[in-house]
């Protein structure tokens, strides 16, 4: 079993590290230019597009899920008709962000208050990124496809070329073409198509035989449709959350100031590295769980959760004791602005408790999402969002200042944790 874990984790954790560096490389590029508002406008468009993307990841976590049960029961007519499906939906989605994308700007900066400043730059940055959506779309979808078929090598591929390309073309329009956040703007731009591209190629030179199995006549099944967005629906609710929990944390940044707002983005992007390095685990486990569900595998269905679990909680503590270690250091890498540093290092504690505390929620999403049990997951979220973390942000704050914020981030993934760990007895457990 952890032959199998470690084949599907290590590429998924070496594709997914490559997604906060990016975000670290373009923090560190941003955050070396000559104004701090660069940085603030970097953080809230990403905020933006966290919201536009994030709420679609179920077209990759749904993907997966689905995917691995119909991989576990052999039937290829299903895995082709769920990629068929995903990619209609996702394309749909993305030209429909598209015609909407000034109303939604319009929307996106009112709510999210900040500088005058960082608002024109977030519209600069905002105005060129949002032609990404299609590509982003679908390749969520493609990417959760070839996961479901126990692949977790192509998203590997995939994600390291986007995120390689990304790098370079930001350094080049920024220090080549003296540019600021339209040059980061414009380098995700052109990479994610290409990314794409390179998607679409990887598809045909393994998968290109599952093409025999396309049945148009069931690319409009109801039954299957529904079962989709049924999972699907409450994937997104606990995503929406999920966003709404990190979007409010940088809105509430940004109304502290653009020096609150650079020290806080800095050190969320060291929570993102080490989450998605958990993630690889977690997508794991979105593998397995589903194929051995599909399958009716029991007892390796129950092997695949602990284990993961255990893999899990081992690089949350790695992560907590790396930064406990040398997570002052690693600030001046993000930025060389004194000021921002100073204030970084008065919270960064709660960045050190990050890794071990997020493991065991991380892990738990990925066993849930594979098993297609989402109502949990839809459940554990609200409560987590409604009744844990907006109390505790409002109360802390009030007696804690800036580190209330941190606080409730904190008791928040513990509550996810928590939360779902009720459920895993009755809901996944049970089916071993």
């Amino acid at each position: 079993m952890n032959k199998s874990i470690l084949r599907l984790a290590i590429p998924n954790i070496i594709s997914n590290l490559s997604v906060p560096l990016l975000g670290a490389v373009d923090t560190a590029l941003v955050g070396h230019l000559d104004q701090v508002y660069y940085l603030g406008a970097l953080a809230v468009g990403s905020v933006i597009f966290n919201f536009i993307f994030w709420g679609f990841g179920f077209l990759r976590m749904g993907t997966t899920g689905l995917t691995a049960q119909e991989y576990g029961r052999r039937d290829r007519m299903n895995m082709m008709m769920i990629l068929a499906r995903v990619q209609i939906i996702a394309m749909s989605i993305g030209l429909l962000i598209l015609f909407l994308q000034h109303p939604i700007a319009i929307l996106s900066l009112w709510l999210i208050e900040s500088s005058a400043e960082v608002a024109e730059y977030t519209r600069v940055y905002y105005d060129i990124r949002i032609y990404t959506a299609p590509a982003v779309l679908a390749l969520y979808g493609l990417n959760g496809w070839f996961l479901g078929m126990q692949n977790a090598k192509y998203p590997m591929i995939i994600t390291i070329v986007l995120n390689l390309l990304n790098i370079v073309l930001n350094i080049t329009f920024i220090y080549g073409f003296d540019m600021h956040v339209n040059g980061v703007a414009y380098g995700t731009l052109i990479s994610t198509y290409l990314a794409l591209a390179l998607g679409v190629f990887l598809f045909a030179k393994r998968y290109r035989r599952y093409l025999g199995h396309y049945v148009k006549s069931e690319l409009i099944n109801l039954d299957e449709i529904k079962k989709y967005f049924s999972v699907n629906r409450d994937i997104f609710i606990r995503t929406l959350c999920l966003i709404f929990t990190f979007s409010f944390f940088t809105a509430v940044s940004a109304r502290q100031g653009d020096m609150i707002l650079a020290a806080n983005t800095i050190l969320l992007q060291f929570w993102f590295i080490v989450s998605y390095g958990i993630d690889g685990f977690a997508y794991a486990a979105e593998s397995l769980v589903g194929r051995f569900k599909g399958s009716d595998n029991r007892a390796k269905l129950k092997k695949a959760v602990l284990y993961n679990i255990g893999w899990g909680l081992i690089l949350g503590i790695t992560g907590t004791l790396l930064y406990a270690l040398a997570g002052s250091s690693l600030l001046s890498i993000f930025t060389n602005n004194s000021e921002v540093i100073d204030l970084a290092k008065t919270v960064l504690f709660w960045t050190i408790l990050a890794p071990l505390v997020s493991s065991f929620c991380y892990i738990l999403d990925g066993v849930f999402i594979g098993a297609t049990e989402t109502k949990p997951m839809r459940n554990t979220m609200l409560f987590s969002t409604g009744i844990v973390f907006l109390p505790t942000y409002y109360l802390g704050t009030y007696f804690l200042g800036i580190h209330g914020l941190w606080l409730a981030m904190v008791l928040f993934m513990i509550a996810r944790g928590v939360a779902l760990a009720f459920y895993l007895p009755g809901r996944i457990l049970r089916q071993s």
